[in-house]
């Protein structure tokens, strides 16, 4: 490796490692704790992908999005989910100009660069599928002709568990369009305690941007982070690790559906992330660890006689990852 590479190498990393401090920082005054989550969201941002958090009411979901939102600049787009929400209410619709005697194409809210989608599955699976054309070709097409999203796209879906009233389980092909799938749960007493601290001064319904959140990238800072995350090296004996653990989730008899093929492209895209976010152009066994039961989660399915006994797909998932053996 010459001098010059190696300079544009650190370079590389040394400004995703900025980006994700800069983010860290710009949410300190909206979101407490939720480091983790945070930098879930930036590995799907950063490798091209979508976001589904699962949660109950209350913790911080939409939060959490508007805020990084609103710290990553760009144009932001959101949809509130109901169950009388209808297709051309995500990507617009055609209209008619009387005086112009023409139709003319009115965009909906995903034509963002962010775009919330709020208790998505609030909404029924017609609602729902508007979104796969866009989540998987950053495209609509809308009366035969083809709209382009803004670039980038991402879409950060939340969803509230699916036992609560008025939730309608999403699609399988749907569910298969998010990289990663990150559940968030309530926090811990001594977070709890800051956040009320914090909140009992403020309008209840203040935003973001009301509460100090300021846009501390661009959309060019993430293109260019994205660039550096395809860049990051992939050591030869890392895809057939991946493969015998896909392999694994197909022949476990908790599962009655294993992983995709395309489960482990998003498995790896997402490693690669997480290494450049750590600073490295190069992924370790420890990032496809790190990244396993978010990028997998929602993409096998339990057989129900174990999930009567109270058995989840994260706890079969963890027996996956640790009866494989990793590279050296």
């Amino acid at each position: 490796m010459t001098h010059m590479e190696d300079s544009v190498e650190i370079k590389t990393s040394t400004a995703v490692l900025d980006l994700r401090a800069r983010i860290a920082q710009a949410l300190k005054p909206t979101i407490v704790g939720l480091e983790r989550e945070i930098d879930a969201c930036l590995i799907a941002m950063l490798a091209g992908g979508h976001v589904l958090l699962e949660g109950p009411p209350g913790v911080a979901k939409t939060m959490l999005v508007r805020s990084i939102a609103a710290a990553l600049g760009g144009s932001f787009g959101r949809i509130q989910f109901t169950p009388d929400l209808m297709p051309a209410d995500v990507t617009g619709t055609s209209v008619f100009h009387p005086t112009r005697g023409a139709f003319e194409f009115q965009p909906g809210p995903v034509f963002a660069n962010v775009l919330l989608c709020d208790e998505i599955n609030r909404a029924p699976a017609k609602t729902q599928s508007a979104l796969l054309e866009a989540m998987q070709e950053a495209s609509v097409t809308v009366d035969g002709q083809r709209h382009a999203l803004p670039e980038p796209f991402a879409v950060f879906a939340t969803m509230n568990p699916i036992e609560h009233e008025g939730t309608y389980p999403l699609p399988e092909a749907q569910l298969d369009r998010f990289l990663l799938k990150i559940l968030i749960g309530y926090p811990s007493a001594e977070s709890e305690a800051e956040l009320i601290a914090k909140a009992h001064a403020r309008p209840l319904n203040a935003s973001p941007e009301s509460l100090g959140v300021r846009a501390v990238a661009s959309m060019q800072d993430i293109e260019a982070a994205r660039a550096a995350v395809r860049a990051v090296s992939v050591r030869e004996d890392l895809p057939p690790y991946i493969v015998r653990l896909l392999g694994a989730t197909r022949q476990d008899r908790a599962l009655v559906m294993g992983a995709s093929p395309r489960a482990g492209v998003m498995l790896l895209a997402a490693a690669k992330a997480r290494a450049a976010l750590e600073g490295r152009d190069y992924v370790t066994p420890d990032d496809v660890k790190a990244v396993f039961l978010p990028a997998l989660r929602h993409r096998v399915l339990l057989d129900p006689a174990e999930e009567i006994e109270g058995t989840s797909s994260d706890e079969v998932l963890r027996r996956i990852l640790d009866s494989q053996e990793v590279p050296r």
